[in-house]
């Protein structure tokens, strides 16, 4: 397979990039995976802040109502009853709830590739032979996202992030740069546009394409 290379600065480049089949061929005919890898990224990113107190940590409520018999109303010990208004909360979150979901990793990889691999069917899949500007301004990146048309959700992939990098793209609210060993589902079927440099390519296809089942899922 091959896609689109540009060169660092934006241009064609003469020769296009391979991208291997066993990474960004796959036929994804069931869906299910991708949405449990979506799904669970969305619920490992999760904070758990809602808190509700019972009426054990209700401030108040420490006197008797009014006396246990005699009123011809009905028996509290407490005003800060979970049936009051002002009381306690029963079977409310705790902070303690743990919404995170787990997936195997051979399950992780093998969602990294369908997700590649609908992208790079979806002819949105590019490659660059390096990011390299002169001053690391924010100007020099969107002039290279203009030179190859990368719009909307973009990613760009990179072998390592360097603090160059990351300035230069930081202000550029639909720019996410990732890593090759971190780049995760949500990621990929978000973006309108995935840049690739040629190093984060070979780790990529060095991470991901050389699982035994990948052969297998490529057929």
């Amino acid at each position: 397979m091959s896609t689109p290379t540009y060169t660092a600065t934006g241009t064609k480049a003469t020769t296009s990039a391979k991208l291997d089949a066993t990474v960004f061929g796959l036929e994804v005919k069931n869906h299910e995976l991708l949405k449990q890898a979506y799904l669970a990224h969305d619920a490992n990113q999760r904070q758990n802040l809602a808190v509700t107190k019972t009426r054990g940590l209700v401030s108040g409520g420490g006197k008797k109502p009014w006396k246990q018999k005699g009123t011809g109303r009905a028996r509290f010990g407490s005003s800060r009853v979970p049936i009051w208004r002002g009381g306690g909360v029963v079977f409310g979150p705790t902070g303690n709830e743990n919404y995170t979901i787990k997936l195997h990793a051979t399950a992780k990889r093998t969602a990294i590739r369908q997700a590649l691999s609908l992208k790079a069917a979806a002819g949105i899949v590019s490659v660059i032979e390096d990011i390299d500007f002169k001053n690391n301004k924010t100007a020099e990146a969107v002039k290279l996202l203009s030179a190859i048309k990368a719009t909307g959700n973009v990613v760009i992939v990179v072998e390592q992030k360097t603090p160059e990098v990351i300035r230069a793209f930081a202000n550029l609210q639909n720019v996410m740069v990732c890593n090759a060993g971190y780049i995760s589902v949500y990621n990929v079927l978000n973006a309108d546009a995935i840049v690739i440099t040629n190093k984060a390519l070979a780790a990529l296809h060095t991470r991901l394409a050389t699982a035994k089942t990948a052969a297998k899922e490529a057929k």
